[in-house]
């Protein structure tokens, strides 16, 4: 797939020194951390960046208090609306991701396979016990579980709940019309939530018969089960590199960029796949900004997007499509600071 690089030149080290703020999704977070890392590295511009989870990235981009939000869930026409002096907020998208339902069954080490529907009834209270016939169904080795099974979910905004839920309440319109989608949605009262990803995998990982659902990164570096999901062409697929991409190539990508990639057709596509976006206004002339400052999360995006791609694939996110990248660039390319373009 060709790719788009930057020049050394577009990132010339500035004269004088220039940070950056972000906070929002869990979901890229390690992604994240290594981005800016390998980004002071090659410019010298610092960047921090908080997991506060993709609604708090929204609200803080409102709010106008960080130079840009990171999300997992689009934000809605009706949230956008709320941008200060109407200032248009875009969605840079950075990278491919997966969500996988993990779990601790002690005695079970195997890969569980999951139907839609069924992940749905457990998530929404209906199936209570891992012995339940509809999953056994498909895991005769849970005939014998006797442990009830606690759902571990998200405590706080998430973009990662966004993409689980977008996916559960297309496969059920019980799910859709009780729990409903979100970055917060109805979970059941005897849920535990837990803050981001990392805390919902400290839920399971503590908690015997439970379930939860996380950023795949999150269940391979705590060597924690994950299963398979079901996709729309009936086959039982398990998160990786390739059905991820496979799943954004299924759908066409918007002029906004704000997609849904979840439920994908094609036999090779994992059925819980989504984009992750950095948040950024248009008009970078807002609060206290600067026109320098508006110049470097330019060019910062357009490092992400383009030679920051190739850091993706070992932590467990999937590159841009070429489509995806070329409809970034030109959204960057559309920043501006005042009638100034930059």
């Amino acid at each position: 797939m060709k790719k788009v690089l930057l020049t050394a030149t577009l990132l010339a080290t500035p004269a004088f020194a220039v940070s950056l703020q972000g906070a929002g999704a869990s979901f890229p977070y390690p992604l994240y951390l290594k981005y800016f890392a390998e980004y002071k590295k090659a410019t010298g511009t610092e960047v921090s960046y908080q997991s506060i989870g993709s609604g708090g990235g929204q609200r803080q981009m409102l709010e106008q208090t960080v130079d840009f939000g990171a999300t997992d869930g689009p934000m809605s026409d009706s949230d956008m609306a709320k941008a200060p002096d109407k200032n248009k907020i875009l969605h840079i998208p950075t990278a491919l991701g997966a969500v996988v339902p993990i779990y601790n069954i002690p005695g079970v080490d195997a890969s569980l396979k999951f139907d839609g529907k069924v992940l749905a009834d457990i998530f929404s209270g209906k199936i209570t016990k891992w012995n339940d016939p509809a999953l056994v169904k498909d895991n005769p080795e849970l005939k014998g579980v006797m442990f009830p099974i606690t759902i571990a979910r998200r405590a706080d905004g998430s973009g990662t709940t966004f993409i689980f839920t977008d996916y559960l309440a297309k496969v059920s319109k019980t799910f859709s019309g009780t729990v409903g989608k979100g970055t917060t949605v109805n979970w059941p009262q005897t849920s535990i939530g837990g803050k981001g990803n990392d805390g919902v995998t400290s839920v399971v990982k503590q908690t015997p018969g439970s379930i939860g659902y996380v950023e795949l990164i999150f269940a391979k570096q705590n060597n924690i089960d994950y299963g398979q999901v079901k996709n729309k062409a009936g086959k039982f697929i398990k998160a990786d590199l390739k059905s991820i991409t496979a799943a954004a190539a299924s759908k066409p990508m918007s002029n906004d960029t704000r997609v849904s990639i979840t439920d994908a057709s094609g036999a090779g596509s994992y059925p819980i796949s989504g984009y992750t976006w950095i948040l950024v206004y248009q008009n970078q002339d807002y609060g206290k900004q600067t026109e320098a400052k508006a110049k470097a999360v330019k060019n910062m995006l357009k490092w992400i997007v383009t030679d920051g791609q190739k850091l993706n694939e070992g932590l467990g996110y999937a590159e841009l499509p070429e489509k995806a990248q070329k409809i970034a660039i030109s959204l960057i390319n559309g920043i501006k600071f005042g009638n100034k373009k930059l």
